[in-house]
């Protein structure tokens, strides 16, 4: 005997080698042998072999018409034995059954299968759609078939360039258009970028880079949502110092100025003033929202998406020949020896007579640097009050014991003159870049203290065994020798700044200060924040990598020539940092050599694309060897 039974979703044929209630041992045409459930076996059959039932049952269920047996039996459940016998006239064969259970099997939209052998034929509007389905996918991959075919010949289709950003930065992979562009860039060997530039869609690769950051940081746009104007603060008692400050040339958001009084022979009144958006609007407000939503200003070379409106930032900015709402800590200290010998904490407003640039000082460093606390005099705007401030500043450094910056480090600083690339290196902890930063260690640790004095909720700046971190708790950060530092000094431009000078204004004012240590409004700002930060360092980080490319290849360009030699620092293995750019690369012809040692490379044409550029070991200099320019 044979018989016929479903097995893993699939109808097989065997012979029956043995049976028992619950079970059959049947043997397939193949020769291997199966222990098969009773309860799967549909059909039992003396004629034909097992092998040819399958074989004549599947011509049989190619030439049956599946709309004429749903006819047969809409809407009704049935056996596939009966609908055989209706289907033939008379009783079926086994090649006849097994054929229209097949058919029926092959047939999921028209029939639900009700059990073993039975079937239910689908409802008629259930099946209409279905139908419906099913022609819509086929003329869809027809669709993404001809869009593939469009953009393999570099021609995009309009529905797919409408798309342009989401599909660079955020692709839906379910979206047909994805789909399409996937199978093309399989096809052609390139990226969704490169493709694109070869459909004319993307010109410039600054825009490319520059979108991705917009894409994943402002989906709704770089525009600011409308809000109400900053709350006029006219009331408050005006400062009877005048203030000034130290900026780079570019800053437009000064939150930071200095006031410089004498008030005894002995004794300076010294006043940092911080600007005031906390007294402008309050939390829940309009411009608290947009506050909330950035976060944080967003720096990169030639480029900044600020986190207050540009009206706002009008407004409280502490720019020259206006009177500002500040928060303000004055520091009383002795004339010759800088002791602190008190301070308090006002709320005014205060006359900035003057905003000074950094690039306007080079000089002014110089001096400071070869004449430690004696410099010589130069002449130079509020030269004096600078004077005082940098020995100030080297007095509260000694007494902290700890640098305010590592001066080991350098900066870079991007700019485009005339539409050329000028990228310079600017070493950390200058004076006047440690006067400003001594000053601001001062004013955090200050305020931050104060409001763990009062019991007010803060979010600090924590650094202990070596990780820095946030936290609501007054901690030790270690890196600055200070028992508390909560960030209060940039207000404009970071939402943790703002946070904080809303509850220290409300502790001055003996007020409920807006936030409770452990409300999930002040955490998620904490959290929030520190994701957001790690992503603009990350962007910024990329798009210092893409101006070094673009000053590479403006190098070339000028030198007429294939590559560009420049000398750089062996890290590990095959990763060197080049010396004249922020830059580390990966050199796959460098030979073996210690960690810095120094090399020089050739590099070759940039793929301001992809971010990358080829470079090569050219030979390993001496130590102690000169730099040399680019060649």
């Amino acid at each position: 005997m044979n018989v016929l039974y479903e097995e893993e979703g699939e109808y097989k044929a065997g012979v029956v080698l043995s049976q028992s209630p619950a079970h059959y041992q049947v043997e397939s045409p193949h020769g291997r042998r199966s222990k098969i459930k009773a309860a799967n076996v549909v059909l039992s059959f003396e004629q034909p072999s097992a092998g040819e039932l399958l074989t004549e049952a599947r011509k049989l269920a190619d030439d049956l018409d599946t709309d004429f047996l749903w006819q047969c039996r809409k809407g009704a459940e049935f056996s596939f034995q009966d609908l055989s016998r209706d289907y033939v006239g008379h009783p079926p064969s086994a090649v006849e059954s097994a054929g229209v259970l097949l058919k029926l099997h092959s047939a999921p939209m028209y029939f639900y299968r009700r059990g073993r052998g039975r079937f239910q034929a689908a409802p008629e509007d259930t099946l209409k759609l279905a139908l419906a389905g099913v022609e819509k996918k086929k003329r869809l991959q027809e669709q993404i078939a001809q869009w593939t075919v469009q953009l393999s010949s570099f021609v995009c289709p309009p529905e797919i360039a409408c798309l342009r950003d989401e599909l660079l930065y955020a692709p839906d992979r379910a979206r047909p258009e994805t789909k399409a562009l996937e199978q093309a860039c399989a096809q052609a060997g390139l990226s969704t970028a490169r493709l694109f530039e070869r459909c004319g869609l993307l010109a410039d690769s600054h825009e490319y880079h520059l979108g991705r950051f917009v894409h994943e940081f402002y989906p709704r746009g770089t525009g600011f949502p409308p809000h109400d104007a900053p709350t006029p603060l006219d009331d408050l008692p005006l400062a009877a110092c005048v203030a000034f400050s130290l900026d780079d040339i570019g800053t437009t958001e000064i939150d930071d100025a200095f006031s410089v009084m004498r008030v005894a022979d002995d004794e300076l009144r010294i006043g940092v003033h911080i600007a005031a958006p906390g007294l402008a609007f309050a939390p829940g407000s309009a411009l608290d929202a947009i506050a909330r939503e950035r976060l944080s200003t967003a720096y990169m070379p030639g480029r900044k998406f600020t986190m207050l409106p540009d009206d706002t930032v009008a407004q409280l900015s502490l720019d020259e020949g206006h009177e500002r709402p500040v928060v303000s800590l004055y520091l009383n200290v002795g004339a010759k020896d800088f002791a602190l010998r008190g301070r308090h904490t006002k709320l005014e407003r205060v006359k900035v007579a003057a905003n000074l640039r950094h690039t306007g000082h080079a000089a002014l460093n110089a001096a400071f640097e070869a004449g430690g606390a004696n410099p010589a005099r130069l002449g130079l705007a509020y030269e004096e009050e600078l004077h005082t401030l940098w020995q100030l500043a080297l007095a509260l450094e000694n007494r902290r014991g700890k640098p305010s910056v590592n001066a080991a480090n350098l900066d870079f600083i991007f700019r485009l003159e005339g539409g050329r690339v000028v990228i310079e290196a600017r070493k950390r902890g200058a004076p006047l870049d440690k006067l400003v930063s001594e000053l601001m260690i001062l004013a955090n640790t200050s305020w931050g203290e104060q409001l763990a004095e009062k019991d007010i909720a803060g979010i600090y700046r924590v650094q202990s065994s070596g990780k820095v971190r946030l936290s609501v708790h007054a901690e030790m950060h270690e890196g600055l020798g200070v028992s508390s530092y909560a960030w209060m000094s940039s207000p404009l431009r970071r939402y943790v700044d703002l946070i904080n000078q809303w509850q220290l204004v409300a502790g001055l004012r003996g007020q409920r200060p807006p936030f409770a240590r452990n409300t999930e409004s002040l955490l998620a700002a904490l959290r929030a924040f520190e994701v957001i930060a790690a992503g603009y360092d990350e962007h910024q980080r990329a798009m210092e990598h893409y101006w070094c490319l673009r000053w590479i290849e403006q190098e070339r360009q000028a030198q007429q020539e294939g590559s560009v030699e420049i000398e750089g620092l062996v890290l590990r293995d095959n990763l060197v940092r080049l010396v004249r750019l922020p830059l580390v690369l990966r050199v796959s012809s460098l030979p073996e050599l210690p960690p810095g040692a120094r090399v020089r490379l050739a590099l070759g044409a940039p793929d301001l694309l992809e971010r990358t550029v080829a470079c090569a070991w050219r030979e390993t200099l001496e130590p102690g060897a000169r730099e040399q320019k680019p060649r």
